[in-house]
């Protein structure tokens, strides 16, 4: 069985053998703000909510995200990220029958890795545990020992050399700057535009736009050009009852 926390944003968990993960949810955890009505639709509103069930009802959600830059920050609320995907509504796996593969970043705090072997073992009682660097297995991946890897996810980003399927630790390098750093910075331009984000779970939607909506592009002047004297990127996102008019220019 295999359990990977590879865009720290993002769980991918699955069983071993398998081409792809089984599941991809977020790793996001929400509690009411006001527990108004039991069900909205076809979603049972709980007291804790946890993954999709976080991004469908964000707008009444107080959303918190317990990883941060790649290092859980937050051990209880990652405890019921956890229990959601060793449970029934995902991997449904009995811990004390399998063995556990998880993934961790490279320069990952030692202390960070010693309680992940502390909860898995005494909380869950799995079977035998292995933590591998990312960017290691990134290479098997595609049949290689060694390369560099240059893992950019939501928290953080890494510019990882690998010789020989182990990690050069003396030789990465580590930024503090990744995807939720572009979303806090579209929030920034969209505030600038008038749009109020006064809510916890308004950075939940921003990203939705920024994957939805932002692109790198190929000629920066021609982009800004565009976007000033024309309408050509102006685009429409909506969310609920919410319209988001805006140009991305990326």
């Amino acid at each position: 069985m295999r359990s990977s926390q590879c865009e720290f944003q993002f769980v991918k968990c699955g069983y071993a053998g398998t081409n792809f993960p089984s599941f991809i949810f977020p790793s996001v955890v929400g509690r009411p703000i006001v527990r108004s009505s039991q069900r909205v639709g076809d979603i049972e509103v709980k007291d804790l909510m946890v993954g999709e069930e976080c991004t469908q009802l964000r707008q009444m959600l107080d959303c918190s995200y317990p990883m941060e830059n790649g290092i859980v920050r937050n051990w209880d609320d990652m405890g019921h990220v956890w229990d959601y995907t060793f449970g029934p509504e995902k991997l449904d796996i009995d811990p004390q029958d399998c063995k556990l593969l998880l993934t961790e970043p490279p320069l990952n705090p030692s202390g960070n890795r010693e309680r992940l072997f502390q909860v898995m073992f005494e909380q869950y009682g799995f079977n035998s545990l292995y933590i591998a660097v990312q960017a290691v297995l990134t290479l098997y991946a595609q049949g290689l020992l060694t390369g560099v890897v240059v893992d950019s996810g939501d928290g953080v980003t890494h510019i990882c050399p690998v010789y020989e399927g182990f990690a050069l630790n003396h030789l990465t390098r580590r930024l503090d700057i990744a995807g939720r750093d572009i979303t806090r910075y579209l929030i920034k331009l969209l505030l600038l535009r008038g749009y109020a984000f006064n809510h916890s779970a308004d950075f939940e939607t921003v990203r939705l736009l920024k994957e939805k909506l932002c692109y790198v592009a190929y000629d920066v002047e021609q982009e800004q050009r565009l976007a000033l004297e024309t309408t050509v990127l102006t685009e429409s996102f909506t969310v609920s009852s919410l319209a988001i008019l805006t140009c991305c220019i990326c």
